[in-house]
This record gives C-alpha cells, structure tokens and sequence, in this order.
C-alpha cells in the first residue's frame, strides 16, 4: 500500500476532509482526526481507534500494526507500516477510526448503506 492508496481510501469515508496537523496530512470527519499519514515517519499512517479494536488489529497483523509510542498508544492510536499492509484491512481500520470520530447523524446513515 502507498501514501496515495491511504490518502484514497481515508478520503472514501462520507464527509471526510483532509487538512494539516503537526507537519503531516491527516484526515477528519466533523472537525475531529481519525487518521494521519507520514506518521511517525514516511511509510507509516496511524488510525484512533479504540484500545480493544487496537489490540485485535496487532494480533490479527502484527507486522502492519503496533502502537503508537507514549499515551496515545496505551489510548487506542494505533501506527501501521504502509508497505506491509493490505487495502482491504487498511479500510476496515479506517472504517473503525472513521466510526469513532464521525456524529451519530453520519454513522446512522452509514450503518443504513450497509
């Protein structure tokens, strides 16, 4: 996966924007983060999610997702190794931060697309 497939498919998510936040793209819904790209460096994104959806994304592909370092980790910001990723699990990763981040009013109607 590239920088540009990431960028993509964060862009997929309805009402998502991409702006600038610390010298890196990252990607909001209603105002509110839920991914970033060239984080902590080029190659690597990070998604919020929670500490559980967390976890079982690590177990399910250690090699594309870990924690990010410090506090945000231990809350749920999880890195993943772009090249080492998949497009169909960067979306469901995605999906989930998207999920997190977006008002009821967009999650409702996403959940009515399903």
């Amino acid at each position: 996966m590239t920088s540009s497939d990431f960028r993509r498919l964060a862009l997929s998510f309805r009402e998502a924007t991409e702006q600038s936040h610390m010298d890196h793209p990252d990607f909001r819904v209603a105002g509110k983060i839920f991914a970033t790209l060239g984080y902590p460096e080029h190659g690597w994104a990070m998604v919020k999610l929670t500490p559980i959806e967390q976890e079982i994304f690590m177990k399910a592909q250690p090699r594309v997702f870990s924690p990010c370092a410090g506090a945000w980790g231990r809350r749920g910001s999880t890195s993943i190794r772009l090249k080492a990723a998949r497009k169909p699990t960067v979306r469901r990763a995605l999906q989930a931060a998207w999920l997190l981040a977006a008002p009821k009013s967009l999650t409702n109607q996403f959940k009515e697309d399903l």
